[in-house]
């Protein structure tokens, strides 16, 4: 859980993870750079459950290094992800876990609600039950706060050291030599959508899976603006889809 000037939502975060059902996890709580006292939180936090462990530094370096922080760290065969304005279910890392074990399957997504940052629901997110590397080129499906993947299955691989759209890389890399991931279309976690510059953070967004196609990926123009017309395309009907459930 990367945390940057979070300590008025971070609270709700932790105690989700410590509802979960599965009492088998550790949390790693990774303080990045944080000016608003969350660090004094974070130790608190850590400081009640000896599950809990707190890393971090004292400048920001964003999302990707935190998480690969944490990744690097965990003793875990899972890895899972949760950012620290969201919240899990309280069954969440069980089903998933069953659903792995289960079938066998080395990385695992879930449904989840969407919030305004007053905590009002927004609308439910679908997703389907497999994607395949080429599925996921045309559109990220895969909410950051509902993966699980195993590191018996993949090893323990890192998301790339960008600032936004790192975890749609990590999904890529996971998938680019074969093998399906596989949705549980439940909804097993709440994402608090954003506030101001909404706009703005769509553009940038826009540009980032870009970047991801064409540096990351390696993909050539044609293929990368084909895959990009995809997710285009898929992001206005994502949009309009909330706003009729609204």
């Amino acid at each position: 859980m990367p945390v940057f000037n979070k300590r008025n939502s971070v609270r709700r975060s932790v105690a989700s993870v410590r509802q979960q059902s599965e009492a088998d996890w550790e949390l790693l709580l990774i303080d990045d750079g944080s000016t608003d006292g969350a660090d004094a939180l974070l130790r608190d936090l850590a400081s009640e459950d000896n599950r809990i462990t707190l890393l971090g530094w004292p400048d920001n370096r964003g999302a990707a290094a935190a998480r690969n922080a944490g990744i690097q760290a965990a003793k875990g065969r899972y890895i899972a992800f949760l950012d620290a304005d969201d919240a899990w279910l309280p069954e969440k890392l069980a089903i998933q876990r069953e659903h792995m074990e289960r079938i066998g399957a080395g990385f695992v997504f879930s449904g989840y609600r969407r919030l305004d940052p007053s905590g009002r629901p927004l609308g439910d997110v679908q997703v389907p039950t497999r994607i395949t590397y080429r599925d996921l080129l045309k559109r990220n499906v895969v909410g950051c706060l509902t993966a699980v993947y195993d590191t018996e299955v993949h090893g323990k691989v890192e998301m790339p050291d960008v600032r936004r759209r790192q975890d749609y890389g990590l999904w890529l890399r996971l998938l680019r030599d074969g093998g399906e991931a596989h949705g549980i279309d439940q909804v097993l976690a709440e994402y608090t959508v954003g506030g101001s510059s909404l706009s703005s953070n769509k553009m940038v967004a826009a540009q980032a899976t870009w970047r991801i196609l064409r540096d990351q990926e390696g993909l050539a123009l044609p293929q990368a603006a084909w895959c990009f017309a995809h997710y285009a395309g898929a992001a206005v009907g994502q949009r309009l889809a909330h706003r009729v459930k609204r």
